[in-house]
């Protein structure tokens, strides 16, 4: 029988800035698709899920363990498309943010009901089944548009400033670190909360880089807050997966000297 490798990325420090850099760089580039370049939101939609579903063919059909660039794409293809998602309902459909909202919540419910019937749990890590992957990819998706709108919501809605907004999510983010290291609560709960609230935070982030210093951004421009974010991302891609490859061979190292300790023990 084929042995079954893990599909995504190790939760740890590395994951959580890699998935807040991704975040940002999702909002600049769907940004930057839809009204630095002027193609509107449907075709950058079709763009950005054209580009998504051929990255997530590659991660869930054709890899069979985890390959750090593709899983990153894919995390960079779903905060892109959860821009043009949440501005599509908002802005094309009229939806507004808390219809959207709440048509992406009833998904993401969904779908964590369907993995959870299958399952009896809904463990992010490690991933080895194409069916439990496919269902993990569908609530990053679902997550990534829910955090988007969330963020327009507390900008747009909730009239806060795009600095205000990061801040408050980060805030956010800081107790349910605290409710990880300091309470028995659920670390699966806990997991998605976060992911999720990454997504404002990367989102308003980068609207506070983009937006002209009159709304109380930076103005900085989106491609260039895109590439700067994008380099840091690729440094980080470095960094994590040399860390990852000495974590594992100082632990293949130790397992047979352990075995060794033990034998000479007998």
């Amino acid at each position: 029988m084929m042995r079954q490798h893990n599909k995504v990325a190790e939760v740890n420090l590395y994951f959580w800035i890699m998935k807040i850099l991704a975040t940002t760089l999702g909002e600049t580039a769907g940004d930057y698709l839809s009204m630095s370049l002027g193609l509107g939101y449907y075709t950058s939609f079709a763009i950005t899920f054209s580009i998504l579903a051929i990255i997530l063919w590659l991660q869930i059909s054709i890899l069979r363990q985890y390959h750090p660039a593709v899983y990153w794409a894919a995390i960079v293809g779903t905060t892109t498309a959860g821009t043009e998602v949440s501005d599509l309902m908002d802005r094309s459909f009229g939806l507004g943010y808390a219809k959207g909202s709440f048509i992406l919540v009833t998904g993401l419910l969904v779908t964590f009901g369907i993995w959870y019937f299958r399952e009896r749990n809904l463990n992010y890590y490690p991933i080895v089944r194409k069916d439990i992957e496919l269902m993990y990819w569908l609530c990053i998706i679902f997550s990534n548009s829910l955090g988007t709108a969330f963020g327009d919501y507390l900008t747009t809605n909730l009239g806060l400033s795009y600095l205000s907004g990061a801040m408050l999510t980060a805030a956010i983010i800081g107790v349910i670190m605290a409710l990880h290291y300091f309470t028995q609560v659920n670390d699966i709960v806990l997991f998605w909360l976060a992911f999720i609230l990454t997504r404002p935070f990367g989102a308003t982030f980068g609207d506070f880089l983009t937006k002209p210093l009159t709304q109380g951004g930076l103005s900085l421009s989106r491609s260039i807050a895109s590439l700067v974010t994008l380099g840091l991302l690729g440094i980080l891609l470095i960094v994590s997966t040399r860390y990852r490859r000495r974590k594992h061979s100082q632990r293949d190292f130790s397992q047979p000297q352990a075995l060794e300790e033990h034998e000479d023990q007998e």
